[in-house]
This record gives C-alpha cells, sequence and structure tokens, in this order.
C-alpha cells in the first residue's frame, strides 16, 4: 500500500545486519513514514563486522541519512560508535537504533525488549510476578532481559553458550535490584516464560535453542525469529498447548517505538 512519491528530497534511514534478508522492517516503516507525513525510506545494508565501522563512518558524512537499525550481529558494535545514548542502552552496552543528532554524530537506544514484551502481552499474558528463562544474551536478549526485569518477572534466568557474556548481563541487571538474577540451562523445567532470543530455527538445520520435550501447556513461549514466520520451537511449543509470541509479532509491537524514535529529530536537514 505505499504510495511515495521518490524525489531527491527523499531521506534515507538504512537497517544493517549480517545477514540482512530475514527482516521485516524495510516495508513496515517505510509505511509508517508515510503515515505520519514523513518522505523517507528506510532500506537494508547488508554489513559485515570488518567492514561495519567504515560504513558507519561514511554513513556520518551521508547528509541525507537520518537515521539506521541496527540488527545482529552488529547491536554492541553500533553502541560503541554512538556519540550519547538513553539509560537504557548505556547499561545494556547496545542499541538497536540511532538517529543523527544535531551537533554531530549518532543518540542510540535499544527497544527491542520492549517489542518482546509488547507481543507477550498483545497475547494475552503478563510477565509481572512470573519465573522467566531466556536463552541467548546477545543485543536482542540483553534488551529483552532488562524488559522482562521492568515488566516485573519475579525471577530471571539466562542462558547462553557464552558464559562470560551471560554472566556480564546477569551483573549488569542485578544493579536495578528489581528481580532475582542467575543463570539458566537449556532445561525450561519449572519456568513460566520462555524466551527465545538466539537465531536458533532460522536455518532448517539448527538445533532447537532448548530442550522443549520439558514444555508443558502451561508455560507461554516467545520467540525472537521472523523467518520462518513460525520457529520451530513456537510449533513445538503450539503443539504441546503453549501459549506464544512469535518474531513477527514482537517487530508488529517494536515498529511505532522504532518509528517514534526515528522521527523525533535531533539532526539538521
Amino acid at each position: 500500500m505505499i504510495s511515495l512519491n521518490l524525489t531527491g528530497a527523499t531521506r534515507l534511514n538504512i537497517i544493517v545486519g549480517d545477514p540482512v534478508a530475514q527482516v521485516k522492517s524495510p516495508a513496515g516503516v517505510t509505511q509508517a513514514f508515510v503515515d505520519r507525513g514523513y518522505d523517507g525510506i528506510l532500506v537494508p545494508v547488508q554489513v559485515d563486522s570488518d567492514h561495519l565501522k567504515a560504513l558507519l563512518t561514511t554513513a556520518t558524512d551521508i547528509r541525507n541519512l537520518d537515521g539506521i537499525i541496527v540488527t545482529v550481529p552488529h547491536k554492541f558494535a553500533c553502541y560503541e560508535f554512538c556519540a550519547s545514548s538513553t539509560d537504557r542502552a548505556r547499561l545494556l552496552g547496545s542499541v538497536n537504533i540511532m538517529r543523527r543528532r544535531r551537533e554531530g554524530g549518532w543518540h542510540g537506544d535499544h527497544v527491542d525488549g520492549l517489542g518482546f514484551v509488547g507481543a507477550v502481552r498483545a497475547n494475552g499474558y503478563d510477565p509481572a510476578g512470573k519465573r522467566a528463562i531466556l536463552v541467548g544474551a546477545g543485543g536482542a536478549g540483553s534488551a529483552i532481559a532488562m524488559a522482562l526485569v521492568e515488566a516485573g518477572v519475579r525471577a530471571l534466568s539466562i542462558h547462553d553458550s557464552d558464559a562470560a557474556r551471560r554472566d556480564r548481563l546477569i551483573a549488569k541487571l542485578k544493579s536495578l535490584g528489581r528481580a532475582e538474577i542467575g543463570p539458566g540451562s537449556a532445561d525450561p523445567s519449572g519456568f513460566d516464560l520462555v524466551a527465545n532470543a538466539t537465531p536458533l530455527g532460522m536455518k532448517a538445520d539448527d538445533p532447537l535453542p532448548l530442550d522443549v520435550s520439558k514444555l508443558n501447556a502451561g508455560m507461554f513461549v516467545g520467540c525472537v525469529i521472523t523467518n520462518p514466520a513460525i520457529s520451530p520451537l513456537v510449533e513445538a511449543a503450539r503443539r504441546l498447548g503453549c501459549r506464544t509470541s512469535t518474531g513477527s509479532e514482537m517487530y508488529n509491537a517494536l515498529q511505532s517505538s522504532m518509528v517514534d524514535f526515528l522521527l523525533a529529530r535531533d539532526g539538521a536537514r
């Protein structure tokens, strides 16, 4: 339904990742720009970690480029490139969105967690008071962990194959003093809410991120994966009678937060 008159005055925004073909945001965000009367587009850019710094340096000099959305695996690296950031991004040390500052450089935030919790709530489940387990302590996982704590979970266990990364996130979250935080495992037994923030399931031969044989119908299972639309984890959880949220539902909840941030312009035109 996008009705955009592309001209030389159209503003540019990019989403960077590696891979990037799976992202759903270019059409949705561009449509939101049109709906809000902003003459801009969002386009995908695939760049590996070795070339990210060169891209960001060049992006800073592209004067009609207003904003950058960040996906895997660049969320921590992009934070280091920001001249300023929100309190949330500073605690996590990562961003998933950046906008140009009037005084130069980029201002960053990380709103992935808002999308995940929004999708959970949209499916009729309230995280408050629940025991949650999160698989994946990367950029998205870190933001989801923080959002779950802010949503009032009673306890949060975190599982990641990189124990050092897991422990760094646990230490950051404990500083909030809001919930019982500790390490977890691939066994979801005893938890109310299960969150997958890993890319496991995007490829046909991926293992499942946790032991689905330990799931039961009383659990809620959320996943960040958008492609396939129904991840193997969500598919397995639904067979067992679990309520679920998908990566696409997370994105739908996330999109308005990203657009709000991008259009709160600090940059000169």
